[in-house]
């Protein structure tokens, strides 16, 4: 009963919905859906065959780190300087002794599995940043069951995206990015991926929330989805009802490190333009403002005489910065950049960091209750800024 009624609904939202053929281009990078004339899936069956074989496996080989050695139950010493340190037995001919220099002995060689999927027809493929940061390898395995060398073409961090390209001479089968601020919640969804290295799987379930904050960095903005996410699902992507990409599936929160319905994916409108910037320069350049950022509570809302409490309060303004050169003052409340509304802080540090250095935006401003708007040049952001 509950796939007949999962199949209604998809109909239901493939009726409702109308669908543009074409590309999506973002500074030079065409991001190409895998239809040639975009259509409705009627249901979960037809969608999946249509876009599964642009999913890939990736299984990544690299030197364990501190981490990870702590995760296999090994120190970060071992093998002979914890044994040397721990019971006096003598280090083999000096052997990794670090107080005369020399190098300790080599980390485990570890293998990671996770998800990626194709994007253009000559080789480009999305996944987690995780997935394959540090890689000394990287292999790509398609539906197929053949297999080809990968390049790292970029890393993004701060959004844990990442672009990887094989050499090929066939055009590969790619998916496209849908819009994801179109999603709405409960929407159903389908997640593909590789859980626990059994190979392609597919789960569905629905958007169960929008703009998730895991306070795992300034950027986040994930899509919430009850569709089983587990290890190896890293990369894979999210799809809507009608085929296309809304999110890429990165975390789950659960207390078993299994999946208990909570899974986060990062959206497209997000991995779009991070994609852009790593193919074409191989990393991502950000606006930067220059202020220090609160929320506006209720008592400050109260205290300042406002209707209610949004905007993002400016606690400070750092010497030197655009924000400075702009005029911006300390107590200063930003209620919208470019006219778009600013009502957390994490709204403004991800309205300024989607803008490129060099960039001109108008900040609408209440100042002793005033408005007023300012033009700001933005800065390239330093690596160890998280706030606007």
């Amino acid at each position: 009963m509950q796939d007949i009624r999962k199949a209604r609904l998809l109909r239901t939202l493939a009726a409702s919905v109308m669908i543009g053929a074409g590309s999506i281009a973002t500074t030079g990078l065409v991001l190409a859906p895998n239809m040639a004339a975009a259509e409705a899936f009627t249901n979960t069956v037809d969608l999946v065959k249509q876009v599964m074989p642009a999913v890939v496996t990736i299984e990544i080989k690299k030197k364990a780190d501190n981490q990870e050695m702590a995760q296999m139950g090994m120190p970060e010493d071992f093998p002979y300087q914890f044994f040397s340190r721990r019971f006096g037995i003598p280090m083999p001919n000096g052997q990794g002794d670090q107080s005369q220099g020399q190098d300790p002995m080599p980390r485990p060689e570890i293998t990671g599995l996770g998800t990626g999927f194709v994007i253009e027809k000559d080789g480009y493929i999305v996944t987690n940043a995780h997935v394959v940061d540090g890689a000394e390898s990287v292999k790509v395995t398609f539906q197929d069951g053949t297999s080809d060398d990968a390049k790292v073409i970029g890393v993004d961090k701060a959004t844990d995206i990442a672009l990887i390209k094989v050499n090929t001479k066939k055009d590969l089968a790619t998916v496209g990015f849908g819009d994801s601020a179109k999603a709405e919640v409960g929407e159903p969804v389908v997640a593909i991926g590789n859980p626990f290295g059994l190979g392609i799987s597919v789960s569905a379930g629905i958007v169960s929330a929008l703009g998730r904050d895991l306070q795992s960095g300034p950027f986040d903005n994930y899509i919430q989805t009850d569709a089983a996410i587990n290890k190896g699902n890293s990369g894979g992507p999210l799809f809507d009802a009608e085929g296309q990409v809304i999110g890429m599936n990165t975390a789950i929160l659960s207390p078993t490190g299994g999946s208990v319905g909570i899974g986060f994916s990062v959206p497209s409108d997000t991995i779009k333009g991070v994609v852009a910037d790593l193919q074409n320069v191989g990393s991502v350049k950000r606006g930067f403002l220059g202020v220090s950022i609160q929320p506006v509570s209720a008592d400050i809302a109260a205290a300042l005489g406002l209707d209610k409490p949004e905007g993002v309060l400016v606690a400070d303004v750092s010497d030197g910065t655009p924000a400075q050169k702009a005029g911006l003052k300390r107590g200063d409340i930003i209620v919208a950049v470019d006219g778009k509304p600013m009502k957390a802080p994490r709204d403004l540090t991800r309205a300024i960091g989607s803008d490129n250095p060099g960039t001109t935006v108008q900040l609408s401003l209440l100042r002793a209750n005033k408005p007023l708007t300012l033009s700001v040049k933005l800065e390239e952001r330093p690596t160890e800024k998280s706030a606007g």
